[in-house]
């Protein structure tokens, strides 16, 4: 058979899935695009799909691997609509529908609290509820807390407040509370003075890490507003703890995001990460290749 020949074979045989994205990214991020080749050299070829697009309306892909549909937090319901329209189409999603529609909303980490996982002090807001941002806190003693959405991404909408701040920031809280709901945390010292971990697991097994920092100043250790990720290897003890709070969720998962601060030795979870979370490939010389590798075990 002539080389030719047999090229053309290996193409056809070619297993094809989708990569979800948002309109923003219609080639995907830099970071996804690194697992294009490891998964190419396992006979699976990625097509970038967004999410919102007349494509995906008209497509039925295989298998749809959810990555950076980072606009979802906008339009929540229409999101949740998409993934149950794909499920109902037969696509293999990853991670799951049942995961993303639980995962969507920040009251999780309430759920996860309740089988043992340490999380920060919080009041818990549903929407349309009346309060008053200055009572919780009085309330609660708390001298600084964090605001956020109940359905959220990227520090949208989320803010520092204190007693003093708190009456000149009740519409906003009112905003919130009208959207989506809103939980108001007692602000972890830690983020500031020793980081946010990002541990990051494929097929439920740990594969690298980053150490997130805020610039001085702030609290939001996203790299959009200055923070800055540091490629560190946590302690054998944070990856259990993280393994643990991983293993926690009982449907088969193909990527989870570990975001927690280490307090006294412990984790303390700010986010599991399961709908579109950034994965650092970049930081981990070996992560676009176990990425791969736990997408051709499950597509």
């Amino acid at each position: 058979m002539k080389e030719s020949e047999s090229h053309d074979n290996c193409r056809r045989i070619m297993k094809k899935i989708a990569f979800a994205t948002c309109e923003k990214y219609p080639q995907l991020t830099e970071d996804d695009r690194l697992v294009m080749e490891p998964l190419r050299h396992l006979g699976i070829e990625v097509s970038p799909l967004i999410w919102d697009s007349a494509d995906s309306q008209s497509q039925n892909p295989g298998s749809i691997v959810i990555r950076s549909c980072w606009d979802y937090h906008f339009r929540p319901r229409q999101f949740l609509r998409w993934i149950k329209q794909m499920e109902r189409r037969g696509a293999a999603l990853w991670n799951p529908a049942r995961v993303v529609e639980w995962n969507l909303d920040k009251i999780y980490l309430r759920d996860l609290k309740q089988q043992g996982v340490a999380t920060p002090e919080t009041v818990w807001l549903e929407r349309n509820a009346r309060a008053d941002l200055q009572t919780v806190l009085e309330e609660q003693g708390w001298q600084k807390a964090v605001v956020k959405p109940l359905i959220s991404a990227t520090a949208f909408r989320t803010w520092v407040t204190s007693p003093e701040t708190a009456k000149s920031e009740q519409s906003a809280f009112v905003k919130v509370l009208s959207e989506t709901g809103a939980m108001a945390q007692r602000f972890v010292d830690e983020v500031r003075s020793r980081g946010e971990w990002s541990l990051i697991f494929f097929g439920g097994k740990y594969s690298h890490a980053v150490l997130k920092k805020p610039r001085v100043g702030d609290f939001r250790v996203q790299e959009e507003f200055g923070g800055q990720a540091e490629s560190v290897a946590p302690a054998a003890t944070l990856i259990e703890q993280a393994q643990h709070i991983v293993a926690l969720i009982p449907e088969r998962l193909l990527f989870a995001r570990v975001d927690a601060v280490e307090v006294d030795g412990r984790l303390w979870l700010m986010e599991l990460e399961l709908i579109e979370p950034a994965l650092f490939l970049n930081r981990d010389a070996l992560a676009p290749r176990r990425f791969a590798e736990a997408i051709a075990s499950l597509c």
